[in-house]
């Protein structure tokens, strides 16, 4: 019988297994791939609190899953298939064994849509970005290009702004989807140029981002485009698979929490980019992890009695 059992081992997930684990609670971290999540995949990071040279995504993951094992959280790589979450007594499925814990702590994260190009995967991290906050510094003073319609996209463009003396917004349609504000500031930036009615076909450069190849989706006109950098900003898809039916999802299938991590379900709380919430970022992830491993412990304290 566990005390805690994490779903995930990024950085809400290990920031959830060191205070539960220093709280002196059985913790398990089932992780189906490799420690970080999405913040493995990023090459350098220099935003993160406390280091003042940037650190790469998978070495600070590895820091933090390192942490949670000095104070005794033991670490599964393993998939899970199943959760029974109806009675006071949690079961989790995998592939290998199946466990039994007093809660869980939901932290599968979420997954960026790519737009399903060739190269797409392999220049991810060197010149291919899916969150202008986190990278775009690093192109400072440099042409980069954005993919999307909506509030995220227009909202990286004006972000990159700050850095950038040239930006393309490419969009397949002739109007943004994007609040009326947000659009009133794009038309007004001179830095931004918009592609519309247009998708991205090819990314060209073998070892970093070097240029787009265009297509007008109404006059089939094909043109390349410059650039440093491509910043997809068409959405993200929460890892929500393993509890669909289980517990309360928003319209875009996010867990719906409270601000102490709680599901709708007695014992199951949720951390990081899976829940419902503003801004989806490694120090608001591991901010998540805390809160949940300290709810779950009052929700262990407060229900003893039921555990016997």
């Amino acid at each position: 019988m566990n005390d805690v059992i994490i779903i995930g081992g990024g950085p809400a997930g290990y920031t959830a297994a060191l205070y539960s684990s220093r709280a002196q609670l059985d913790t398990l971290v089932i992780e189906k791939m490799f420690s970080g999540g999405q913040m493995a995949t990023t090459d350098v990071m220099e935003n993160y609190p406390g280091f003042e040279e940037p650190i790469g995504g998978s070495d600070l993951a590895l820091r933090m899953e390192k942490q949670a094992r000095k104070f005794g959280t033991v670490v599964l790589n393993d998939e899970v298939l199943e959760l029974d979450l109806n009675s006071h007594i949690k079961k989790v499925k995998t592939k290998n064994n199946t466990f039994e814990s007093k809660t869980i702590i939901l932290s599968m994260g979420a997954s960026p849509k790519m737009l399903g190009l060739p190269k797409e995967e392999k220049l991810r991290g060197s010149g291919v970005s899916y969150c202008a906050v986190c990278d775009g510094a690093f192109f400072r003073g440099k042409t980069v290009a954005v993919v999307g319609g909506g509030d995220t996209a227009a909202e990286d463009a004006l972000y990159l702004a700050r850095f950038c003396p040239k930006i393309y917004i490419i969009h397949r349609r002739d109007t943004m989807r994007a609040t009326k504000l947000l659009q009133n500031e794009l038309c007004c930036n001179k830095k931004i140029e918009f592609l519309w009615d247009s998708v991205v076909e090819e990314i060209e450069g073998q070892f970093g981002v070097e240029g787009l190849k265009i297509k007008n989706i109404k006059t089939g006109e094909q043109s390349s485009i410059k650039v440093d950098g491509l910043f997809v900003a068409i959405g993200l898809n929460p890892n929500n698979s393993l509890v669909k039916d289980k517990v309360e999802l928003n319209k875009d299938g996010y867990v719906i929490t409270d601000e102490r991590m709680r599901t709708n379900v007695p014992g199951v709380f949720a951390a990081g980019d899976l829940r419902e919430k503003y801004l989806r970022q490694v120090i608001t992830a591991a901010a998540d992890g805390a809160s949940a491993a300290y709810t779950a412990e009052q929700y262990i304290n407060e229900n003893m009695k039921n555990f016997k």
